[in-house]
């Protein structure tokens, strides 16, 4: 695909129940997961409304939660070569969770962890092969139905800052501070704000990502996340711009985010 270097090209759900997650998410968000999966392996496509795709949905088997997989979501990060980038995050301390190889159709790509822990995608992917110019729109800094901000959360926000500037090519430029809890740092991919960094709260069991996903109403989300049985850990809060996110877990175990407008 023509993503940029360091773009996040794609976001996946892994639950132990994927007919659960469309009826919850297909809710809250607005989404049509595929009701059954596409192919032998139980992976479902999420569906945005525009006809395009936000994401898609892995089953967790036993097999994989006796490894030590829990319910959650990752995000796959665009590289021009995996086994070169998968080599420099070993030597600098990260970790490999699945080692780099092809799926067909699809493209290469393997699971690692930054030097803090924090699990994460690298992936080149291979074009549609009459769009080879195509581009993943799964990220938009306004849209609803999109993921629009990544949050990472670390043991250690200096580490982390200089760890995917140099991998990635992002760059740290601004940020707010939480008092207390300390600073929350923006990251750029380019010119557009993708996310941010922050020390990991004490209660939090290990470095991670959180993805915030657009909504089109922040409130009629955050009533379908409590009535579909999902827990809100944080419930509305203003963001600079006027809109609203919350933090919460999915029925399944999964920690997400959502943002959008307050309509009421």
């Amino acid at each position: 695909m023509a993503n940029q270097q360091g773009s996040f090209i794609w976001y996946e759900l892994m639950t132990p129940s994927p007919d659960d997650a469309k009826r919850f998410y297909d809710t809250v968000v607005g989404w049509n997961i595929e009701a059954q999966p596409a192919g032998d392996m139980d992976y479902r496509m999420i569906g945005r409304s525009d006809g395009r795709l936000a994401g898609g949905v892995m089953r967790l088997s036993d097999e994989m939660r006796g490894g030590g997989a829990r319910p959650g979501w990752l995000g796959y990060i665009g590289v021009d070569d995996v086994d070169s980038t998968v080599s420099r995050i070993e030597g600098e301390g990260g970790k490999t969770l699945m080692p780099a190889h092809d799926l067909p159709g699809a493209g290469r790509f393997a699971l690692v962890t930054d030097p803090q822990g924090s699990p994460f995608y690298v992936m080149r992917p291979e074009p549609p092969a009459d769009q080879p110019d195509a581009v993943s729109d799964v990220f938009s800094v306004d849209q609803p139905q999109h993921v629009r901000w990544n949050e990472l959360a670390t043991s250690d926000p200096s580490a982390a800052i200089d760890f995917y500037s140099r991998h990635f090519g992002w760059r740290q430029d601004g940020d707010m501070d939480m008092g207390e809890l300390g600073k929350y740092q923006f990251f750029y991919q380019g010119d557009t704000m993708i996310g941010a960094v922050m020390p990991k709260m004490p209660q939090m069991p290990a470095s991670t990502w959180t993805f915030y996903i657009g909504v089109d109403d922040i409130d009629r989300a955050h009533e379908a996340v409590r009535s579909g049985g999902g827990q809100v850990l944080q419930e509305p809060i203003e963001i600079p711009g006027g809109e609203y996110s919350i933090t919460a877990v999915d029925p399944q175990g999964a920690v997400f985010g959502l943002v959008g407008p307050r309509n009421a």
